[in-house]
């Protein structure tokens, strides 16, 4: 057991002044008063930073370097594990594109053979394409786009078995029976890249599709007489991610959105890695990505630059930008008895935060990922 001291917790609900966490087994034990700790237990004093838990980030493309679809291994795997530390993330979910379907079955591939090496951090694999609408493809090649078909699904599907966690498609191309066999097999599908109407995806969401990718990006927008994608998801129960860079989404649309959504908005970063060969070629400016012909494809930003931003330019208070990066991706997940909350029983996944949103470290399952070495 240790006992992390010297902090303000953010327990996932409200800020504790004057307690400490005490960490055993890889969870949390317990929360008591630093003068409550028992003797003998090893203490890690965090300076005053803000303990919270770690974040989770359901759509990293790459880092390091690795941008995943162009190099689907384990490899990608760690070097993205360890960009995603580095800005708070313990658990993320990487990103196959719309490419070849090779592609797709080595990146299935690829995260087996990560699990089997004992690589951590990995909660599944996010499929973002190729059941896409062209309409709205954005970055994504149009050559590999088509419409979903039952049998490449269940091929999919068997191939995917437990490795496949999350689907992006644009529903209004798909059947019944396509949409049936993902719901099935406890897919999260998330609406995205569609030029669904309001009422083609409000059916999408009654009918069981839980979330919307990136929302306002590559989405039917919303107009006074055709609300589109955008309006069915603020008029719905769906959860949407959101990119905070300032890049894809204007800070008062951030803002306006959280008013309206609520707990139904969280935090993603879509961040990829500079890449010069191959299908997707991600130029770096310095603040964004972009593709050679200047079409916005990813961003450049972590969990907890997005926090800062959602607090300092959106204006959200720090607990609920917390939330967007950790509890609310973790229900998505349906892991939020596990993630999301420092609580006794919780996973030991947190995050230290110094003054001026500076990461002094990360934990992952009890044990520091990565320190400032301060």
């Amino acid at each position: 057991m240790i006992a992390l001291t010297d902090t303000s917790i953010f327990t996932g609900e409200h800020i504790l002044e004057g307690y400490c966490v005490l960490v055993e087994g890889g969870l949390v034990s317990a929360l008591v008063p630093e003068a409550d700790v028992p003797a003998g237990i090893r203490r890690t004093g965090l300076q005053g930073a803000l303990l919270a838990p770690a974040f989770i980030d359901l759509q990293v493309n790459g880092g390091h370097g690795m941008l995943f679809s162009e190099h689907p291994s384990a490899e990608a795997l760690e070097a993205m594990r360890e960009s995603c530390l580095e800005g708070g993330t313990s658990l993320f979910l990487p990103t196959a594109v719309t490419n070849d379907s090779s592609v797709i079955f080595r990146a299935i591939e690829a995260v087996k053979q990560y699990r089997a090496k004992g690589g951590s951090g990995v909660a599944g694999l996010h499929v973002e394409g190729p059941y896409l609408n062209p309409a709205k493809r954005g970055a994504h090649l149009a050559q590999y786009i088509r419409k979903p078909e039952a049998d490449e699904i269940r091929s999919l599907l068997e191939a995917g078995r437990g490795v496949i966690t999350k689907i992006t498609l644009a529903p209004e191309l798909c059947s019944n029976e396509v949409l049936d066999l993902l719901l099935d097999e406890g897919i999260i599908l998330s609406a995205g890249h569609s030029d669904a109407s309001y009422e083609q995806a409000s059916a999408a969401f009654e009918k069981g599709v839980a979330m919307a990718t990136h929302l306002y990006n590559a989405m039917s927008g919303l107009h006074h007489r055709a609300p589109g994608l955008v309006g069915a998801v603020l008029d719905s129960r769906a959860m949407a991610s959101i990119i905070a860079d300032g890049f894809h989404v204007a800070f008062p649309v951030i803002r306006i959105s959280k008013k309206i959504m609520g707990p139904r908005l969280f935090l993603i970063t879509d961040a990829v890695a500079e890449n010069h060969s191959g299908h997707y070629l991600h130029q770096f400016d310095g603040e964004k990505f972009t593709l050679p012909d200047g079409t916005l494809s990813g961003a450049a930003i972590t969990m907890l630059g997005s926090v800062r931003n959602c607090v300092e330019k959106a204006g959200i208070p720090l607990e609920e930008a917390l939330r967007m990066a950790s509890l609310y991706p973790a229900q998505v997940l349906k892991k939020d008895t596990q993630y999301g909350k420092i609580q006794s029983g919780y996973r030991a996944d947190l995050v230290a935060i110094g003054e001026g949103f500076r990461l002094k470290g990360v934990w992952q399952a009890g044990n520091l990922a990565w320190s400032d070495g301060s």
